[in-house]
């Protein structure tokens, strides 16, 4: 497997805190357990009058301790706008991203779906693109795609990119350690049958998971691999 054969940094790139844990937590640990050096990059933090200055502090605190959680080496916040990346020139996020993955120099990257119904994800993902361009010696070598529940599923059928995974990965040995750090996003959780409930992450890694006969796993769109 692409993942497994790689051996450098791995960098999730998150538009929001806690989209990396929705979309990648189960392997974030499962590479940080196999003494990979695993990167988060969120891209945004919430600014007045969108998100009080106490709303921001707590959730840039539950970020540091769910990333403790699951073994997350660095963390690196971006100050981006929250919610309005459209605002910010392309050329200033393609910028910033470039010189993180430029400073990470990861061998796998893992970006949100561009068919995510979140403007800040879909520009999160082209300038993803662009700041890993193969063009220099080192760049990452696989780019995976992943899903983040009541984003990626609500895009408009036939019309935008549908999230059509081709690459799993078993995360059974590190469900409970996604769940435990998503808990630790108190903020973000929800009551079910909402989708950002422990109830509906549980479902969806049961539900990869049966789709390839494990009893967990995380779903991919694999956008690049060079073996």
């Amino acid at each position: 497997m692409l993942i497994e054969a790689a051996t450098g940094p791995a960098l999730i790139i998150a538009p929001h805190p806690d989209d990396e844990i929705l979309g990648a937590g189960g392997t974030m640990a499962r590479l940080a357990d196999a003494g990979r050096e695993v990167h988060v990059a969120i891209l945004t933090e919430g600014r007045p009058p969108l998100f009080s200055p106490e709303q921001t502090r707590a959730v840039q605190a539950e970020a540091a301790a769910a990333h403790v959680r699951l073994g997350v080496a660095h963390t690196h916040w971006l100050g981006y706008p929250a919610a309005e990346l459209s605002e910010v020139p392309h050329r200033e996020l393609n910028s910033g991203i470039g010189k993180l993955v430029a400073a990470v120099a990861p061998d796998t990257l893992f970006v949100p779906h561009p068919g995510d119904i979140h403007l800040d994800h879909q520009l999160a993902f082209l300038s993803s693109l662009v700041a890993s361009r193969p063009y220099e010696d080192t760049y990452p070598k696989s780019i995976l795609a992943y899903e983040t529940l009541s984003e990626t599923n609500w895009n408009a059928p036939y019309l935008t990119p549908a999230f059509t995974p081709n690459v799993f990965i078993d995360i059974t040995d590190t469900l409970e350690s996604k769940l435990a750090a998503f808990a630790l996003y108190a903020s973000q959780v929800k009551p079910p049958p909402h989708e950002r409930s422990m109830d509906a992450l549980r479902a969806l890694a049961t539900l990869r998971g049966a789709t390839v006969h494990r009893p967990a796993a995380e779903a991919f769109v694999l956008v690049r691999g060079v073996a």
